[in-house]
């Protein structure tokens, strides 16, 4: 966990830094771009072709279409609101994705998934301050991120039981970097200088990033890793307050202790209940990357 949240912060990091000089579009395809060779170097080497076999082609389509949206919207946040509101927003994923799993897998909607959606709209409201917020772009794209990431991961949640993981992870990487060059080309931009590293950075940091959350996932319980990642909120404030003189106020750290609340409460087993099995706990793994 601690090399996921290291992560997902420069990810974050390299999209603010990159945000001013080039357009988000460009930089999510040079990502991909990236992301795509190192996993394709990766699977020549140990020559395991099996790995990336799949069986819905159709459903990675949607998937890929809406996670690249939801990048798409997380970046541009970046530039809009201070990093630790854009994390705290983020961790709404698991709220939304409870509804749409409910919608759209059938999943039952029990009176814990009920209390973590109540309470994480409390804290959605409490970090965006009704009246005052509500109506920031930036808050409402954030908001747009997570609901394209739950999309995202109810897809996942699907997929993981006839996919392999790799294969996901490789498709995510091939679909969208046709997706992303389509909206490319009408502001296309090279990158220059030090934007290379950043986006090879970045590349790098979001298979990583989607590997350590994996093997957390198998190694211990679902609760320990989502309260783990909440650690994720304090360290980002603390980098946007070093790097960027960002203020964070009580009320995101408030809104997000609600939000965490909620997501403990729906992750919470009966005592009878036996733990999850690790293919189980795969399926579980947030999508935001």
């Amino acid at each position: 966990m601690s090399g996921a949240i290291a992560s997902f912060c420069l990810l974050a990091i390299g999209g603010r830094e990159l945000s001013a000089g080039l357009p988000i579009t460009p930089m999510l395809f040079f990502r991909s771009l990236i992301s795509l060779t190192f996993i394709s170097l990766v699977l020549c080497f140990i020559k395991e072709k099996s790995l990336i076999r799949v069986n819905r082609l159709p459903l990675h389509g949607f998937r890929n279409l809406v996670h690249f949206a939801g990048q798409y919207f997380w970046f541009l946040a970046m530039g809009l609101l201070p990093l630790a509101e854009v994390f705290a927003l983020e961790f709404t994923v698991p709220l939304w994705t409870a509804l749409i799993a409910a919608l759209v897998l059938k999943e039952k909607i029990t009176l814990r998934k009920s209390a973590a959606i109540v309470l994480g709209i409390f804290g959605v409201l409490v970090i965006v301050q009704p009246g005052v917020a509500m109506f920031e772009v930036g808050a409402l794209v954030a908001l747009a991120a997570a609901v394209c990431y739950a999309l995202a991961h109810t897809a996942v949640k699907s997929l993981s039981s006839t996919e392999k993981p790799v294969a996901i992870l490789f498709y995510m990487s091939l679909l969208q970097l046709p997706i992303a060059l389509c909206f490319a080309l009408p502001q296309w931009q090279w990158p220059q200088g030090i934007q290379w590293l950043w986006l090879t950075l970045m590349g790098l940091a979001a298979l990583s990033a989607h590997y350590c959350i994996t093997r957390a996932m198998l190694s211990t319980e679902v609760t320990t890793v989502v309260t783990l990642d909440f650690l994720r909120l304090p360290l980002i404030a603390l980098v946007g307050g070093l790097l960027y003189q960002e203020e964070v106020g009580l009320s995101l750290f408030a809104g997000a202790a609600l939000m965490l609340t909620g997501n403990l409460i729906n992750l919470a087993k009966p005592a009878a209940e036996k733990p999850r099995q690790a293919d189980k706990q795969q399926a579980a793994v947030p999508d935001r990357l």
